[in-house]
C-alpha cells in the first residue's frame, strides 16, 4: 500500500514538474525577449527578496509534519487536531510578520536598485507578495496534513493546473504587449486559489475542525527546526543577494537563466523524492526499522541511477542548451561553459543529500543536524562574498559547491549511522559508482558528433542520442553491481502494482 503511494505521488508530482518546468522556460526567455535582461535580472531579485520570509516559517513545515504521523498512524484525531491548531496559529503570526517585512522592503529595496523608478518597483514587490501572504494565512496548514497523509499526488495536481492556467494568460498578455505588473499579478492570483482550496478541502473531506482542540500543544523541536531553517534559507538566497548588492541587474539575470535550469533538473528530481519522507516517517513511528532498512536500500539504488543519467546529461548539455536557448537574446552574453558546469555539478551534490535528507526529516532529527546547517550557511556567506569582487558570477558558485559538499557528507553520515544503523561506507560506494558512470559517459559523449548548429530540433536529436548511451551505461553497469537489489526492486514493483 506505502508503495503505491509513493508511486501515486510520484507520478503526480513528475505531472506537476513537467509543467513548472515548461513555464520556467517559456516565460523568462519571453520576459527577457520583450521586456529586457534588466527586467528579467529586477523580477528574479525581488523574488529572492521576498523568499527570505520564509526564513519566519521556522521550518515548521517539516517539523510539523514530522510530528504529525505517529497521530496518523495511530489514529489519534484529537491530538492531530491540537498539533494542527498550533501550526495554524504560528502560520498566522509570520503571515503578519511578513506584511511588516514587505513595508520594510518597500523603503529600502528601490535604494538598492536605482535602475528603475520607485513605484514600478514596489508596485512589483506588492504584487509578488501577494501569494506568499495568502499561502502561509490562509493553507499551509492544510497542505503539510495532506503531505503527511500521503497525499502529496493532489497537492500536485493543484499546483501543476494553477501554473498551467496561469502560464497560459501570461504568454498571451506577454504577445500583446501586457506590462510586466499585470503578468506578475495574474501569476499570484493563480496561486491565492491554492492555499484556499486546501483549507476548505481539508475541512470538508476530512472533518478537521481544528478550533475544536484550541488547548495545550506545544510543537516540540520548533528552535531545531527554526534554526536550520534560517540556515537554509540564507543559504538558497545568498548568490542572488550578494549579486545584486556587488555586482548588476545584468549578472542577476544571467544567474537566474541558469539557476532556471538548474531548479528545472531539481523539480525532476524532487518528483522522485515527493512524497518519501511521509513514507519513512510512517515506518519510523510504527517502530519498524526492517521494513524502514529494505524500503530505504531499494528505493537509494533506484534514485541514484536515475539522477546519474539526469546529471551527466546535464552537465554535456548544459551549454549547448544555454546556446540554443539564448540565441535570439543579443543585450548581454549568457554562454559561459564553466559556470554552466559548476552550476550542474553544485546541484549533482544537492541531489546526492536528498534521500538522506528526507530520512533525516521523517525521524524528525532537527537537533542533531542543526550544526551543520550554519556551518554550510556562513562558510557560503564568506567564501561568495571573498570571491565574486574577483570572480564575480563563478566565485559566488564556487562557495555554493564547496558549503553544500560539506552538508551532504554530514546527511549521509547521520543518516547512516543514527537511523538505518549501517556502515557509512555502503552509500560511499553507490556515490563513487555514481561519479565513475558519470564520468565515463561524458569520456564517451565527446566521441559523438556535435551538430548542434544552436538549432532546437538538432539539439532533442543530439539529446536522446545521448540519453540512449548514458541508459545503456549506466544500467549496464549497476545491475553488475546491484543485481540484488534490481531483484528487490523488480519483486516489490510488481507486489504492489499486480
Amino acid at each position: 500500500m506505502k508503495g503505491k503511494i509513493a508511486l501515486k505521488n510520484v507520478l503526480c508530482e513528475l505531472f506537476n514538474q513537467i509543467i513548472v518546468i515548461t513555464r520556467g522556460l517559456i516565460v523568462p526567455k519571453l520576459i527577457i525577449e520583450s521586456y529586457g535582461s534588466s527586467v528579467n535580472g529586477l523580477v528574479s531579485s525581488i523574488t529572492k527578496f521576498l523568499a527570505l520570509i520564509i526564513i519566519f516559517d521556522g521550518g515548521f513545515n517539516a517539523v510539523i509534519k514530522s510530528q504529525l504521523y505517529k497521530p496518523i498512524v495511530d489514529n489519534n484525531k484529537e491530538l492531530l487536531q491540537k498539533i494542527l491548531f498550533s501550526a495554524h496559529k504560528l502560520f498566522k503570526k509570520i503571515s503578519k510578520i511578513f506584511v511588516v517585512y514587505v513595508l520594510i522592503l518597500l523603503i529600502l529595496y528601490p535604494l538598492i536598485v536605482s535602475d528603475f523608478e520607485w513605484k514600478f518597483v514596489d508596485s512589483l514587490i506588492i504584487v509578488i507578495a501577494l501569494s506568499t501572504f495568502c499561502e502561509y494565512y490562509y493553507g499551509n496548514t492544510y497542505k503539510i496534513y495532506l503531505q503527511a497523509i500521503g497525499k502529496a499526488n493532489l497537492v500536485s495536481i493543484i499546483n501543476g493546473l494553477l501554473t498551467l492556467i496561469s502560464s497560459i494568460v501570461i504568454i498571451v498578455l506577454i504577445k500583446n504587449d501586457g506590462s510586466i505588473l499585470m503578468i506578475k499579478l495574474i501569476s499570484s492570483i493563480a496561486f491565492i486559489i491554492k492555499p484556499i482550496f486546501y483549507n476548505i478541502y481539508v475541512r470538508k473531506k476530512y472533518k478537521i475542525n481544528i478550533k475544536k482542540n484550541q488547548n495545550g500543544y506545544e510543537i516540540k523541536n520548533k528552535r531545531d527546526g527554526l534554526a536550520q531553517h534560517i540556515a537554509w534559507v540564507i543559504f538558497e538566497n545568498t548568490d542572488i543577494v550578494i549579486l545584486t548588492l556587488f555586482s548588476s541587474l545584468a549578472n542577476v539575470s544571467i544567474y537566474s537563466i541558469y539557476s532556471m535550469i538548474c531548479i528545472a533538473i531539481r523539480s525532476v528530481v524532487y518528483s522522485m523524492t515527493n512524497g518519501i519522507d511521509s513514507i519513512f516517517g510512517n515506518t519510523i513511528a510504527g517502530g519498524d526499522n526492517k521494513s524502514l532498512k529494505f524500503q530505504f536500500e531499494i528505493y537509494e539504488v533506484a534514485y541514484f541511477t536515475i539522477i546519474t543519467i539526469i546529471f551527466a546529461l546535464s552537465i554535456i548539455l548544459i551549454t549547448p542548451f544555454i546556446s540554443v536557448y539564448t540565441v535570439n537574446i543579443n543585450d548581454i552574453d549568457y554562454v559561459n561553459k564553466t559556470l554552466g558546469i559548476l552550476f550542474i555539478l553544485s546541484e549533482y551534490i544537492f541531489a546526492v543529500q536528498l534521500p538522506y535528507r528526507s530520512l533525516i526529516h521523517g525521524a524528525g532529527h532537527f537537533k542533531e543536524t542543526k550544526i551543520g546547517a550554519w556551518v554550510e550557511c556562513i562558510l557560503n556567506i564568506l567564501i561568495s562574498i571573498i570571491l565574486v569582487f574577483k570572480l564575480g558570477l563563478i566565485g559566488v558558485i564556487i562557495g555554493t559547491l564547496i558549503s553544500l559538499s560539506i552538508r551532504t557528507l554530514e546527511f549521509i553520515v547521520h543518516a547512516n549511522k543514527n537511523i538505518l544503523k549501517r556502515k557509512v561506507k555502503y552509500s560511499l560506494k553507490i556515490i563513487a559508482a555514481m561519479l565513475f558512470e558519470t564520468i565515463l559517459i561524458i569520456l564517451i559523449s565527446k566521441c559523438i558528433p556535435s551538430f548542434l548548429n544552436n538549432s532546437f530540433s538538432n539539439f532533442i536529436v543530439y539529446s536522446l542520442i545521448e540519453l540512449m548511451v548514458s541508459m545503456i551505461i549506466v544500467f549496464t553497469i549497476n545491475y553488475q553491481i546491484y543485481k540484488n537489489n534490481y531483484k528487490k526492486l523488480y519483486l516489490y514493483l510488481k507486489n504492489f502494482l499486480y
